[in-house]
């Protein structure tokens, strides 16, 4: 049998982060806003040059994405909106975000300013910024913690290991 505490857990709106179609974030979050869904895009400043002229443009923090605050039975709903195509989902069951998850980030970009970072994983292809191997392209071996990398570079047709921090490194074209 089911207790109170919770039935009313499924019962209160939940933070989910709906997938939206490539650059539709900002106007998926604008009809949700109008249609008094409660939802939250994280936005960073950027420069961007047109037409030979330095613009000020506010783009996603997460590209692709905007999370939502709703009742999973109003997934249907949500999910009829144009430009969402679904929800993350873990085993087929959208997955929840901690309201606490939303409430810090929310918080912290009133404070910080955040900028996206390419997510470096094992055997992706990096090129070192700086340092004494700048310009160097290597492959990562392995994380080391959340700042290090090791990375293996080729030079005259051998290989040697490099620690370094992954703010050194960016992903290589």
């Amino acid at each position: 049998m089911e207790s109170n505490d919770t039935v009313r857990v499924i019962d209160r709106p939940r933070w989910y982060a709906a997938y939206t179609l490539p650059r539709h974030e900002k106007a998926v979050a604008d009809r949700l806003v109008q249609q008094k869904v409660e939802s939250y895009l994280p936005l960073y400043s950027a420069v961007r040059c047109w037409n030979h002229r330095r613009i000020e443009v506010e783009l996603p923090l997460f590209p692709g994405y905007v999370f939502v605050k709703m009742l999973l039975a109003d997934r249907v709903r949500i999910l009829s909106r144009p430009g969402i195509i679904r929800l993350v989902s873990f085993n087929g069951t959208p997955a929840a975000l901690p309201d606490e998850e939303i409430a810090r980030l929310q918080s912290s970009l009133l404070i910080w300013k955040a900028t996206p970072y390419p997510f470096l994983t094992a055997g992706k292809q990096v090129r070192i910024k700086s340092g004494p191997f700048a310009g160097l392209e290597g492959k990562i071996l392995r994380r080391k913690g959340k700042i290090r990398l090791l990375v293996t570079l080729e030079l005259i047709q051998s290989a040697m290991l490099l620690e370094l921090d992954a703010a050194e490194a960016q992903l290589a074209s």
